[in-house]
């Protein structure tokens, strides 16, 4: 579909209509912008979010992610800026300098509903400015700022000398010095993370984006939303792993920290081990009776599930805590946040960086000191010394060192906190998701460890090929409404699509978005195969296969059955439409109405 300048009128700016897609084009090498009103029709095919940036990144996708014509993308949702709980997420997405893959991911704060609010539904950046600069929106008004005297500074200092101007989105002096694994800061703590997407900002020169908007979402049918809202409120407060004694509410995600400890799949000493002696002294409670925390969150969302200490510490994550404690094998709780805070200030991802050190401690022999730890984080994030070679991510330094194996990576992309010979769901869905180790694709940890929507056997392949495929299917389509995953313990696509159906005015069902789902996620195989991605790539490290865990308490963590694990993946790809070798089927293309892009 042929796109067109849309003309700035503030009035429609601010106060659009349901349904509509106005997007921002910036070109930073030649400082101008443009805006464009996409057709309805693939509004609706996409949705928003990841599947509207795709749109945008699928003609590109072969390039280099240096090439100034790679477009750096941040996509709203449709349910963005209203009433609908969670919603108020953003896609940002590019192609990954860690991996080459689709890089894409979902980041919470204030960024997706200001842009909303702006009148902007997503925002698309190409070209590289001749010096660093910033982006700066306020109601649909654009202006490409000096940022030369923001060089080097971290997440904290530019998100305090500019939150006066709205949302923050900005990179630290990790991404200016070359971090693979560099993220985006939003508002300070909020990380786009996992695959590099600082790093294509600092190769556009782009420092910062702020964004403030004082305009309304338009709502079709707001009595309808308001009842939509209300049923997924009902839900979550039902639902124990949301709002329990120990659920996300009151633990936030550290309240996974002791359920997968207890189930033995913790990853410990570089995947070498799956229990963690200390993780008794290391959890939830010691973080609370350390720190004192209280709850904050997105934007737009009740259920608040990041946390800050009393003295204004930011507490760490689940993968974060599992990282930089078990996975190094670090007892000291106080270098836990310290390393969070670090690769937050430098705007590092956490779980390449934790498992990047700990690929770093087995090739050495050398036992991570908290001060080591420290010295090493700020190498990486400064590129200097050792920590040159260690922000190039764990695969690029094993490789260097002749032993690439000791990588626990998929892709390139290291695995997070959850071992997958303890889940074989999960090990599965490590090698099919299409940005590489991703716990977050199908996250079968919700059906495999939460037992949400169903229980299913941890330890068997049976049954897991559809599951993941259906998971990622559905998890696609929630990263494109721009919804939090979290919410999905308790509801269902059922109450979403009718928060889509009131927003829009598009009758839409549960199965029409699964659908959009299946071609959003169809579409992230074909750049992937694009740029040369096989069923080579599809495979965990050599140690999952050979090594067993570490068994005890009555259970078994034995080595994943290789033979097993090829019969699944051969089933999952028939299931989603591949051929042996993992490429896209031109038929199943054209099934789902893809025949376009082939």
């Amino acid at each position: 579909m042929r796109k067109h300048t849309y003309p700035i009128n503030r009035e429609e700016l601010l106060y659009g209509k349901p349904g509509k897609g106005r997007i921002l084009l910036v070109d930073l090498s030649s400082a101008e912008y443009r805006y464009e009103e996409i057709d309805p029709d693939i509004c609706r095919f996409w949705i928003g979010g990841k599947g509207l940036a795709g749109y945008y990144l699928f003609p590109e996708i072969t390039r280099s992610w240096k090439n100034p014509s790679m477009p750096l993308v941040f996509m709203t949702g449709p349910l963005t800026g209203t009433l609908a709980p969670a919603s108020g997420r953003t896609c940002v997405m590019s192609k990954s300098p860690l991996t080459g893959t689709v890089g894409d991911c979902s980041v919470g704060g204030s960024l997706g509903w200001q842009l909303k609010k702006a009148g902007i539904d997503g925002l698309v950046i190409t070209g590289r400015s001749q010096n660093l600069c910033g982006i700066e929106i306020s109601d649909g008004n654009v202006s490409i700022e000096d940022a030369g005297w923001l060089a080097g500074a971290s997440a904290n200092e530019f998100y305090e000398k500019l939150k006066r101007k709205g949302s923050v989105a900005g990179i630290g002096p990790a991404a200016e010095n070359g971090v693979l694994f560099s993220s985006i800061m939003v508002d300070g703590t909020f990380a786009a993370g996992r695959g590099g997407a600082g790093l294509v900002s600092a190769s556009k020169n782009l420092k910062y984006i702020t964004v403030h908007g004082t305009g309304r979402v338009p709502v079709h049918d707001s009595e309808r939303l308001r009842s939509a809202s209300e049923d997924i409120r009902r839900l979550v407060a039902a639902t124990p792993a949301l709002t329990g004694e120990h659920g996300l509410q009151n633990c936030g995600t550290a309240a996974l920290y002791d359920l997968i400890s207890s189930r033995r799949m913790m990853p410990a000493a570089n995947f070498r081990r799956t229990f963690f002696n200390k993780a008794s002294s290391m959890n939830s409670h010691a973080y609370s009776d350390e720190y004192n925390p209280k709850r904050y969150g997105c934007k737009g969302c009740h259920i608040l599930c990041k946390r800050v200490g009393e003295d204004g510490t930011h507490l760490p994550e689940y993968e974060t805590m599992s990282h930089f404690s078990a996975l190094i094998e670090n007892e000291n709780l106080r270098a836990v946040t310290e390393a969070n805070r670090i690769c937050n200030e430098a705007g590092m991802d956490t779980i390449s960086a934790g498992a990047t050190l700990a690929c770093f401690s087995e090739i050495t022999g050398e036992k991570l000191t908290p001060d080591r730890i420290t010295e090493l984080l700020i190498g990486m994030a400064s590129g200097r010394g050792e920590g040159s070679e260690l922000g190039q991510g764990s695969y690029l330094y094993a490789k260097s060192k002749g032993c690439p194996e000791l990588s626990m990576s998929v892709k390139g992309m290291e695995l997070p906190g959850y071992d997958p010979r303890g889940a074989y769901g999960m090990a599965l869905g490590y090698v099919t998701s299409t940005r590489g180790a991703c716990h977050l694709r199908a996250y079968p940890i919700s059906h495999e460890i939460l037992r949400k929507p169903v229980a299913t056997d941890r330890f068997s392949f049976a049954g897991k090929a559809r599951i993941v495929k259906i998971a990622e299917d559905m998890n696609a389509v929630i990263d494109s409404l721009t919804v939090c995953k979290f919410l999905f313990f308790g509801c269902s696509l059922e109450e979403y699509a009718s928060a889509y159906s009131a927003v829009t005015g598009i009758e839409t069902s549960a199965q029409d978005l699964l659908a959009a789902g299946e071609r959003i996620y169809f579409r992230d195989r074909m750049m992937n195969a694009k740029c040369g991605f096989t069923s080579k790539d599809d495979d965990l490290p050599p140690r999952f296969f050979s090594e067993e865990g570490s068994s005890g308490n009555g259970i078994e963590i034995s080595p994943l059955n290789r033979e097993e694990f090829l019969e699944t993946r051969s089933k999952y790809y028939r299931i989603r439409g591949l051929d042996p070798q993992g490429f896209p089927l031109s038929s199943k293309a054209k099934e789902l109405g893809l025949e376009n892009l082939l």
